[in-house]
Parts: C-alpha cells; sequence; structure tokens
C-alpha cells in the first residue's frame, strides 16, 4: 500500500510527509518544498496540509519542554491541535518562520499510524 499511495502524492504533499516523518516543525517544510511551491501563498499550502491532516496522515501540535531521560532540556510534540482550530493556525503566516530563540510553542507535524503505513514500505513491498 505505501509504495501506491506515495506515488500518488503531488509535491507538496510529499514534503509535508517528510516532515511529519522527521517530527519537524512547520517552518521545516520549506527546505522539502520545490521552488514551485514555496512561492505559493500560505493559505493555499495550509489547505493541502489539510487533506493530509484530513486523510489521518499528519497530526498538528505545539513543542513542549521535555526533559529526556539523560538529563537537560529538550523539546517534544505535546497534545494535538483541534481540527476546528487548524485552518486559522495554518494560514497564520508566522507559524511557518522559524522562531528567534525558544521554539516552544512552534507548530510541528507529526506523522500518525497510518501517515508511517504511507512513508514506509510493507512487510511485502520489501519482500518484492
Amino acid at each position: 500500500m505505501s509504495e501506491r499511495e506515495w506515488q500518488a502524492l503531488t509535491k507538496s504533499e510529499e514534503a509535508f510527509m517528510v516532515s511529519s516523518y522527521e517530527i519537524d516543525i512547520l517552518a521545516g517544510v520549506w527546505g522539502d518544498l520545490d521552488e514551485a511551491d514555496q512561492s505559493r501563498p500560505v493559505a493555499e499550502l495550509a489547505q493541502i496540509l489539510l487533506g493530509l491532516i484530513d486523510r489521518g496522515w499528519i497530526d498538528v501540535c505545539r513543542l513542549v519542554p521535555w526533559t529526556p531521560p539523560s538529563g537537560g532540556e529538550g523539546y517534544r510534540h505535546g497534545e494535538s491541535i483541534p481540527r476546528d482550530e487548524l485552518p486559522a493556525v495554518l494560514e497564520d503566516p508566522a507559524n511557518w518562520e522559524y522562531p528567534e530563540g525558544d521554539w516552544i510553542g512552534a507548530v510541528t507535524l507529526v506523522e500518525t499510524e497510518a501517515g508511517m503505513k504511507i512513508t514506509r514500505l510493507s512487510p511485502e513491498e520489501m519482500a518484492e
């Protein structure tokens, strides 16, 4: 299933899937978008991302502070942003920029279990 689904993605959808696989902040997608997609308005890119969210492949969260077992300071993704809030969050150009200083609260893309079936080969596909 993953290869067929992956091949059906547009380049912009693929960029969002890569960012979710990497659990990257939203601003990180700019590095994966091709030049044509980089010139699209944020509202248009938000609609593409919402399509992937609605398929259940990507979750959108904000970064929260985290202390790893080894100690120190770090970040991890927090709770999901409610679906009804996502259009406003994703259409805000500030959320598409790298934060200055602290990244706490940055909008982050997270791959769901269903999304993992798209970005990873199934055992059957690996056997081919």
